[in-house]
């Protein structure tokens, strides 16, 4: 188990907790603690030190670690196992929507190994969303594909894609179980991806994909619903579904 150690006054005010700031104790041991989970001194899923070692080590009562532990579980940095104690959560992987990637490109860079299960590649009749998306006439056929992504050898989305029919029909004789469909698209078909539409939003695993992912129905996770063209050509339109505790998106907002 991690020790804090005994910390006298200058320590503590080394470690960014000392009683004569104007911060409240419980936002300084907050911050000191995610330091330490951030910066990896305590591994995910590695127990914390318990509430009474801390108190006696930051000497501070124990609603002040428990506010302190409390945000820290809000923020998912935490989680409690009953008659147990407290454990540093697996930290969420990310991908920025700054740009425009596949999972693939996005995962590689921070170390993250990749792949993809074919759960199926059909031709479909389009629904009225994928016929509006595409500007097709209702009842038009488009080709679906579904697959199962894996982060690190774990189910992370079901990915749901439609395509115009000659491009689905090539992609389905690719390698779509290593290779990233935008990387295809730009590198052996010559589109140039220019721009995509999204939006996102929060919804509950059906019973379909919580089988998938390996979560309980009802779990939370992320969908993105997005239009990808090349040129002002809409080639990719796509519902991705990301498993909400293991999965994040960010992006930057600059102010003008």
């Amino acid at each position: 188990m991690p020790q804090i150690g005994n910390m006298h006054a200058s320590q503590q005010a080394r470690d960014g907790v000392t009683p004569i700031s104007p911060v409240p104790l419980h936002t300084q041991i907050r911050e000191t603690l995610r330091r330490y989970i951030l910066d990896g001194r305590w591994a995910p899923h590695s127990q914390i030190p318990s509430e009474s070692q801390m108190m006696s080590s930051f000497g501070v009562s124990r609603i002040t670690i428990r506010q302190a532990l409390g945000d820290l579980q809000k923020e998912g940095l935490i989680f409690k196992i009953m008659g147990k104690g407290s454990f540093v959560a697996k930290p969420k992987a990310f991908q920025s929507l700054s740009r425009l990637q596949g999972f693939g490109e996005a995962m590689a860079p921070a170390g993250y190994e990749t792949c993809s299960r074919l759960l199926s590649a059909r031709e479909i009749e389009a629904s009225a969303v994928v016929a509006q998306r595409f500007s097709l006439n209702l009842g038009s056929t488009v080709f679906e594909i579904q697959r199962l992504r894996y982060l690190n050898r774990e189910p992370i989305s079901v990915d749901v894609s439609y395509f115009p029919l000659d491009i689905g029909q090539r992609l389905i004789q690719e390698d779509l179980a290593t290779r990233d469909i935008f990387v295809i698209l730009e590198n052996d078909y010559g589109l140039n991806l220019t721009h995509a539409d999204l939006q996102i939003e929060a919804i509950c695993a059906d019973e379909f994909l919580a089988r998938r992912l390996g979560i309980a129905e009802g779990a939370p996770l992320l969908r993105m619903e997005r239009m990808t063209h090349a040129g002002e050509t809409p080639v990719d339109f796509e519902y991705l579904y990301y498993r909400g505790d293991a999965f994040q998106y960010r992006l930057r907002i600059d102010r003008s």
